[in-house]
C-alpha cells in the first residue's frame, strides 16, 4: 500500500518502483495498491499530488482479493492509514516504513511543534512488525522519540539505467552548456533548501530537473538556471552525465535517492554534512561534505568518477530488496500453509521467508 505511486514525481514513488520491479525480476508476484484505484483529491498543501479519497470500502476489497503472503504499508496517508484500520482488524501483522520527515515539512509550513507531528507518525507505526528506515542516523532519530521494531533499510539505485560517462558532455534536452555543470534534481520546495544551491557562487552553469511549489518564484528569480521540470527517466540520466558536480543542499532528508542516481552516473556531489549524505557517502571518495557548500562543491569536483560510480555500486538494487525482504513478516495463514508444503521461491529468499514463517510476532500471538 502507498499513497506515492507513478505518475508522481518524488523519490518515494521512485524508490517503490524501482523496488517493485526488483522483487518481480526475482520471481515475487507483487500487489501494488496506489491512489490510481481510487477516487482522489489533491493532497493538501501538495497540489500535484493526487490522494485517494475515502478509499476504506474499495481497498478493504483490493487488500482481501491479494490473499497476500505478506504486507507493506509504505506511507502514512489516506491508504496507509486506511490499510493500518484493516489489518488491526483482520489481525494481520504488517510492516511499514519511515521515508519522509514530514513533522519538519509540517512545522516549517504550518508552525506545527515536532513533538505533535512524532507523535502522530509514532501512534501510525507503533503495531508495526518492523518500521524500515533508510539510515542509522534516522533510526537513531526514531528510537530517541519511542518508536519500537526498527529496521535498517537502505535504498537503491538503477546502475544500469544511470551508467558511467567518462566525461560530462552536453545534455540532450540542452545542448552544450558551460562547464563546470552544477546539478539539482529534486522536488523545488521550501525543506529542499533549493535556495542554497541557486545562491552558490560558482562557475560554469547550473540546472535544476523538478517540479514543486516555489518553481514559478524561483523561475522568475534566477533567469540565468536551466529549468528542466520532470522529464523521462532516460533524459534525466543524460542529464546526469552532463553535470560536473551534483549538489544536494537539503538537511533534513532520511536518505537522498537523487545523490545515488548521480554517483552512479559518475557525479561527485557536493552536500552539507547531515544524514542523508553522511549514510550514502559515507567515509569514500564520491563527494564532499562541508558547513560551506561553495567548499564543498570545489572539493568534489577533482575527484574521479570512476571512484565515485564504486560507491554508488555498493546500493544495487539486488541487494536492497533482499534486504526488505528479509525484513517482511509472513501472514499466519500463509505460514501454516509453507509448513506443509514449503516454499515456491527461489535461493536466499526463500531461506528468509522460511525463517520468517516461524517468527513470533505480538499482534498474532
Amino acid at each position: 500500500m502507498t499513497d506515492a505511486w507513478q505518475p508522481q514525481a518524488n523519490s518515494v514513488a521512485t524508490t517503490l518502483a524501482e523496488l517493485v520491479r526488483q522483487l518481480q525480476i526475482s520471481g515475487h508476484e507483487v500487489v501494488v495498491i496506489q491512489p490510481g484505484q481510487f477516487r482522489t483529491r489533491p493532497g493538501p498543501g501538495f497540489p500535484n499530488i493526487e490522494m485517494a479519497w475515502f478509499p476504506g470500502a474499495r481497498l478493504r476489497e483490493l487488500m482481501d482479493a491479494a490473499d497476500a503472503d505478506a504486507i507493506h504499508i509504505a506511507t502514512e496517508g489516506p491508504l496507509g492509514w486506511a490499510a493500518r484500520r484493516h489489518c488491526l482488524r483482520r489481525r494481520w501483522p504488517f510492516t511499514t516504513a519511515f521515508h519522509t520527515k514530514f513533522p519538519e515539512i509540517l512545522k516549517g509550513a504550518f508552525g506545527l511543534p515536532l513533538a505533535w507531528g512524532y507523535a502522530w507518525l509514532r501512534w501510525f507505526h507503533s503495531p508495526s512488525s518492523g518500521v524500515m528506515a533508510p539510515s542509522q542516523g534516522v533510526l537513531d532519530m526514531l528510537a530517541s522519540r519511542g518508536f519500537r521494531h526498527l529496521r535498517l533499510w537502505t535504498h537503491g539505485v538503477d546502475t544500469r539505467l544511470f551508467a558511467l560517462a567518462g566525461s560530462s558532455g552536453p545534455s540532450a534536452p540542452l545542448g552544450p552548456l558551460a562547464h563546470p555543470v552544477s546539478l539539482y534534481v529534486g522536488r523545488i520546495s521550501r525543506e529542499k533548501n533549493i535556495e542554497a544551491f541557486l545562491a552558490l557562487d560558482v562557475p560554469g552553469s547550473k540546472i535544476v530537473c523538478g517540479v514543486g511549489p516555489l518553481a514559478s518564484s524561483l523561475r522568475a528569480r534566477h533567469p540565468n538556471v536551466h529549468w528542466l521540470g520532470v522529464l523521462p527517466r532516460h533524459e534525466l540520466a543524460q542529464v546526469y552525465a552532463s553535470a560536473d558536480v551534483f549538489v544536494f543542499p537539503a538537511r533534513g532528508e532520511t536518505f537522498g535517492r537523487t545523490m545515488l542516481e548521480a554517483m552512479a552516473s559518475g557525479v561527485p556531489v557536493a552536500a552539507y554534512p547531515v544524514d542523508g549524505p553522511m549514510q550514502v557517502l559515507g567515509n569514500s571518495r564520491a563527494g564532499a561534505m562541508r558547513e560551506n557548500l561553495r567548499e564543498a562543491w570545489h572539493e568534489a569536483l577533482k575527484l574521479q568518477r570512476h571512484e565515485v560510480r564504486d560507491r554508488a555500486l555498493q546500493f544495487g538494487w539486488g541487494k536492497a530488496s533482499a534486504l526488505f525482504l528479509s525484513h517482511l513478516v509472513v501472514l499466519p495463514r500463509h505460514r501454516r500453509q509453507r509448513q506443509r508444503t514449503g516454499l515456491s521461491v527461489l535461493g536466499h529468499e526463500a531461506e528468509t521467508l522460511a525463517k520468517l514463517s516461524h517468527k513470533r510476532h505480538p499482534l498474532v500471538e
